[in-house]
């Protein structure tokens, strides 16, 4: 008995040219086409023998539809939108923990050993390690990272752009929920 009469092997994939063809028909009109004209098949047993229970469970167990498409191209402008507010968020969630950090870290008095240290290393009587100072700067600083990691994100989006042209993109299955 060989893999083929088995069903081992995968299913054939469907050639470029009918996947445009489906994919073109589907944007047009969403709807599944019409069946081809061919005479209903004749069964023995009468219409209402088949129970609506039935037709209920061959639906539930169905299989799920999927289709595979292909990212062909990455749009600069809602890559840097989406990568602003993602890497703002991130900016957020690391300044809020840095705050909390400094806030356990003075209540148990390593901020102010620290600056008696600063303060014997550089004789200097005044080394402040101030709160407001701090968290100014790492704000300023987080809000340029932002910035230019957004940058860099869109630099490679049109990177992407450039190299799928050539290979092709990237292949995505998508799957429909039951």
């Amino acid at each position: 008995m060989g893999l083929a009469t088995r069903g081992c092997l995968p299913r054939r994939v469907r050639t470029l040219r009918k996947f445009k063809e489906e994919m073109a028909q589907t944007i047009e009109d969403p709807t599944p086409p019409p069946a081809a004209a061919s005479p209903a098949p004749v069964s023995s047993t009468p219409a209402s023998a088949t129970s609506p229970v039935t037709a209920r469970r061959a639906s539930v167990h169905a299989a799920p539809r999927r289709t595979r498409v292909v990212v062909r191209k990455v749009g600069p402008l809602s890559v840097l939108r989406f990568s602003l507010i993602f890497y703002f968020c991130v900016m957020l969630i690391v300044y809020f923990a840095l705050m909390i950090i400094y806030w356990v870290l003075s209540a148990v008095g390593a901020i102010d050993s620290t600056e008696r240290l600063l303060g014997q290393l550089f004789a200097s009587d005044t080394v402040e390690i101030g709160f407001g100072r701090v968290f100014t700067w790492l704000f300023l600083t987080g809000l340029a990272n932002v910035v230019l990691w957004s940058l860099v994100t869109v630099f490679v989006a049109f990177l992407y752009n450039l190299i799928s042209d050539v290979v092709g993109g990237v292949e995505v299955t998508l799957a429909e929920k039951r």
